[in-house]
């Protein structure tokens, strides 16, 4: 179960999640080259609202997508449409890489995140979302989703003095830092799992000053909603569907 309540903004699920498949998941959306990066995009052509998730550095996972898919057709008044940038150009980190429990894991996840630190990908979202909305002039609002290391390049993002992000998520954040939290100016939720430092997480929610939502899925891994995701059982893909209900009901509130 959980192991912190709901605080500020949040509202019961607004939202219609069609049954999570636990494995072999059929993407509804399309790639598209957007800003020169390959894009996942899926959503209704109609939307005038827009989540640009960051996801995880394991790349386009089936998880990941199904999940982009609950974001872009689950809200019963609300219509989003939403994409994801491959950062990488192709070249995630293997998943067999992580957790780093040996020499040689530990020195690949460090080279790979001294190719795309977090503080170097961040700085090139404003010219993204730019890109997204010359391709979509119908999108006015933006929101942002960080899976893991995406959470620190979310938290980063949103709080550049040229963010068009009007509310920010972040999923099983990895590097949770308490400071990150001062200067943020939008609506926050942030999901954790058991794997985040419980006390960084509880300073982190002490030192926002904006609608939040901080949560800890105690009995989850980091990564459960979204590459590292077991969905074959059934806590964590019940687990998986209530943090995609309660990112929607926030941005319902707040987007």
């Amino acid at each position: 179960m959980s192991t912190m309540p709901a605080t500020g903004g949040h509202s019961q699920a607004c939202c219609n999640v069609p049954p999570v498949v636990s494995k072999g998941y059929q993407a509804k959306g399309s790639y598209e080259d957007i800003g020169g990066y390959k894009t996942y995009v899926t959503g209704p052509a109609e939307a005038t609202k827009a989540i640009l998730v960051i996801m995880d550095i394991f790349g386009f996972f089936e998880q990941t997508l199904q999940g982009a898919d609950i974001l872009a057709t689950s809200d019963t008044e609300q219509k989003y449409k939403v994409f994801i940038p491959d950062w990488f150009h192709g070249n995630p980190a293997d998943i067999s890489w992580y957790p780093p429990d040996n020499p040689e894991k530990e020195k690949k996840l460090g080279e790979f995140f001294g190719k795309f630190g977090p503080p170097d990908v961040a700085g090139k979202v404003p010219a993204y979302v730019k890109a997204v909305k010359a391709k979509n002039s119908s999108l006015s609002k933006f929101a942002i989703v960080g899976y893991c290391w995406g959470g620190k390049v979310a938290t980063l993002s949103t709080k550049a003095d040229d963010s068009l992000f009007g509310a920010i998520a972040s999923c099983h954040p990895a590097m949770v830092d308490p400071s990150d939290a001062e200067g943020i100016k939008v609506p926050t939720i942030l999901l954790a799992s058991g794997d985040e430092p419980a006390e960084d997480v509880k300073e982190f929610e002490k030192n926002l000053t904006v609608p939040k939502h901080v949560e800890i899925f105690g009995d989850q891994i980091h990564g459960w909603m979204a590459a590292r995701s077991d969905l074959s059982k059934p806590r964590v893909k019940e687990e998986y569907e209530r943090g995609y209900k309660t990112l929607l009901s926030f941005f319902g509130n707040h987007v």
